[in-house]
């Protein structure tokens, strides 16, 4: 009896290792590499465009569409993250839906709203223009943390190749301009 109560024990110690053995939800090195796949598959000889790791997410617009983080791999973007009641997003908030209006053809603009409820997400984009482009209704924060973001605002600016560089700063609209101007 003694021996099945060994056995079971070093059964249950093997199991609780096994299930321990890396950080949860830390991607691997390959996914966030730019030359692979979202799977961390190498990227086919076609030229299909590589997914950094941060874009494998789909999600709910403000207005309810389904939004695939994927489908914007291969351009050049950025991602704004905000909150409708932050005092400093609201400031960004006209010069982000100029910058849309002038470079949307150039470069692709996601808003990504969080730490606040849908109806407070639709009149922020309502109140401030912000129309021309999508905007994630990251409820959960899901995607801020995707991308490490634990303020607003921030961005993040992803070349055309998948490189990211996340600055989870306020951008003066000069400061905003040159980046986005880069990215172009």
């Amino acid at each position: 009896m003694s021996e099945m109560r060994v056995l079971a024990g070093a059964l249950v110690l093997v199991a609780m290792v096994a299930a321990c053995g890396g950080p949860t939800g830390a991607p691997e090195p390959a996914q966030t590499t730019p030359t692979t796949s979202a799977t961390g598959a190498p990227t086919p000889a076609t030229g299909a465009a590589s997914v950094p790791e941060q874009l494998n997410f789909t999600a709910k617009t403000v207005d309810g569409k389904d939004i695939s983080g994927a489908d914007l791999a291969g351009k050049p973007v950025v991602l704004w993250f905000w909150a409708p009641w932050c005092p400093k997003c609201q400031r960004e908030a006209p010069g982000m839906a100029a910058a849309a209006r002038d470079l949307g053809g150039k470069v692709t603009f996601l808003g990504v709203a969080a730490l606040d409820q849908v109806p407070a997400m639709q009149q922020f984009v309502q109140r401030f223009g912000l129309q021309s482009f999508q905007h994630v209704a990251d409820v959960d924060s899901a995607v801020w943390k995707r991308f490490g973001v634990t303020a607003q605002p921030a961005y993040a600016f992803i070349d055309a190749s998948g490189q990211v560089e996340v600055v989870t700063s306020q951008l003066s609209e000069d400061d905003l301009r040159q980046r986005l101007g880069r990215l172009a």
